[in-house]
This record gives structure tokens, sequence and C-alpha cells, in this order.
């Protein structure tokens, strides 16, 4: 696994000296993303030097867009994949409003404090400095004036279409969760904490491990779900309902309920993590409980017949 350095004050940046960067944000870190990695890691086994995963320290619409902003996975679980994809550092820069507000000129100037890589690979649409006003043409002027080489390149996928964390989110918040993973190249995930829930699944004789998510990191549909949960090191089978709980609406909040098949454990407060692999029904509303009851139990039954 890569070491994760921070490039505050304190950061040598000689390490950047004669490395292959891939730069970006990497939600996600998908196959367009690995795409990148794998050419600075290429270019770096070619030409002897670091292969180097440049980054921020958070998503930059963090800042500028919080509001509307929905991730794919949290800051630190993309730092963490990307000392996992075979790059030899991960370098996170701290995204301050300072920095943010630099020119592309000082954007770069900074970034690298004179130790220049040999190599950078972007995505055909990358932008940086004050406004993302920086293009590629422009890193590609500062870089020839520098000593460095930039790959600009088009991740696309068979489709023609670009992979992109957008294009990902607008597939999970339709439920499109097959087409999603396709383009992640892995089961997309939430992550959270156990804690008690309304007690309805209890009442029913189903319970649920009721996961809390933050509106930031839930970019999924509402709807119920075929998954595997993560429990205690052990990996079961699960259905899952993400968002209202139509038939409890009344005193319900947006949550993502799991009924973790075969298991009986107490798990609150503890971590969880929960991999999506089907869109099974949409959210709706049932009048007799017996209905209910036997919906989710049908939904169970795929689960346990189909994963």
């Amino acid at each position: 696994m890569a070491p994760i350095f921070k490039a505050d004050d304190s950061f040598d940046r000689s390490l950047f000296k004669g490395a292959s960067c891939a730069f970006g944000v990497f939600d996600g870190v998908h196959c367009g993303h690995r795409f990148l990695l794998s050419c600075a890691q290429q270019t770096a086994a070619e030409n002897g030097g670091r292969s180097i995963a440049l980054t921020f320290d958070i998503d930059p619409d963090e800042m500028f867009n919080a509001d509307r902003l929905r991730k794919l996975m949290s800051n630190d679980e993309r730092l963490e994949m990307l000392t996992q994809t075979g790059v030899d550092a991960v370098v996170a820069l701290p995204f301050t409003k300072d920095f943010a507000a630099s020119s592309p000129e000082e954007f770069l100037d900074r970034t690298f404090g004179g130790h220049v890589p040999a190599h950078l690979h972007v995505g055909s649409d990358f932008r940086f400095g004050a406004k993302a006003a920086g293009t590629v043409p422009d890193l590609k002027a500062w870089a020839n004036s520098h000593g460095m080489v930039v790959d600009a390149h088009d991740l696309k996928s068979e489709d023609g279409a670009p992979i992109t964390a957008t294009r990902i989110r607008k597939l999970l918040a339709a439920g499109e969760i097959v087409k999603a993973n396709h383009l992640l190249g892995r089961p997309y995930f939430m992550t959270g904490i156990v804690k008690p829930g309304r007690g309805e699944g209890a009442d029913m004789g189903i319970r649920t491990a009721n996961l809390v998510v933050g509106d930031q990191l839930r970019p999924l549909g509402d709807g119920v779900y075929a998954a595997y949960a993560d429990v205690e090191g052990k990996r079961y089978k699960a259905a899952v309902n993400v968002g209202i709980a139509a038939s409890f609406a009344d005193r319900a909040i947006a949550t993502c309920e799991v009924h973790i098949l075969d298991f009986d454990g107490d798990i609150y407060d503890q971590y969880m993590k929960v991999e999506f692999i089907e869109w099974l029904r949409p959210m709706r509303k049932f009048d007799d409980i017996q209905e209910l009851i036997a919906t989710i139990q049908g939904n169970i039954d795929w689960v346990r017949k189909n994963l």
C-alpha cells in the first residue's frame, strides 16, 4: 500500500522530481481514474521515477457546491483506495480558500514548488486555478517552459461516452446500479455507523441495521436493493431500503435500512460497509401491513436465491 503525504508547508516537494503523476479529484476511483493512474505507472516504469496519485485532501465542490454535492465516497475512503491502486505514493494538496483563489500559473507553482514531475497525466477536461480558468492547453504551455510532459487522456467507456463521477452519480440517482458499477469497476458502496431505527422491522419479524449516512454521501436513488453487508469482517447477503420508508413517511427520515440475511448479532454503534448489486423495486406505500411484509419477504427471497 502506498504512503499518503499531505502537501502542506512541511512537505518535501522534491518527491515530484522525475516522477510521473496522475492528477485529479478521483471521487469514486472509477475505471477512468484507474486508467489514468495506470498511465502514470507506465511512464514511471519507463523512466525510472516514482508514480504518484496527486489529488486534494477534500473534494473542491465541498467548498463551492456543498449544498448540492453528492460524493461517491468520503475523502478518507478516496485516499485509502488510491493507496491500493499500485502507485508509489499518494499526495494530497490541502484545498483551502487561499489555494483555490490562485491563478492557474500560481496554482501550478504552488503545487510543485519548483520540483516539476517528468510526466503529468490528466483527463482531457482537466481544469485548474481560480474559477477553473486553467485549461489543458494552458497546462501544456506551462509544462513546456518547465520541462514537463503533459498527457491528456479521453476517459471513455465502450459506448464512447466519458467516464466521469458526474455520469456515475446520475446513474446511481436513477437506480441504475449495474451500469454504475460497470463504470466504477467495482460495486458502489455506502458506509456508516449502525444506529437504532424506528423499530417497525423488528415488530414485523424483519430486523434491520440502520446506517447513519450524510446527504453528501448518499447519491443513490431511493428504492430497495440487493446488496452485500460487511459485518465484523464477514460478508453477508442483504436486502437494503434506501430513502424514506413510504408506509411510515409520517415518522420516517431518509435512511439506509439493511436487513442482513442469516445474522442476528448486536452491532449498534459499529461500522458497516454495504455494497449494492441490483435494484429490486421502487419505494411505494402499502395500505396493508401483510402486503408490506409479503413484499419485503419476497425481496429477501430474491436476494437469497440470486446473489
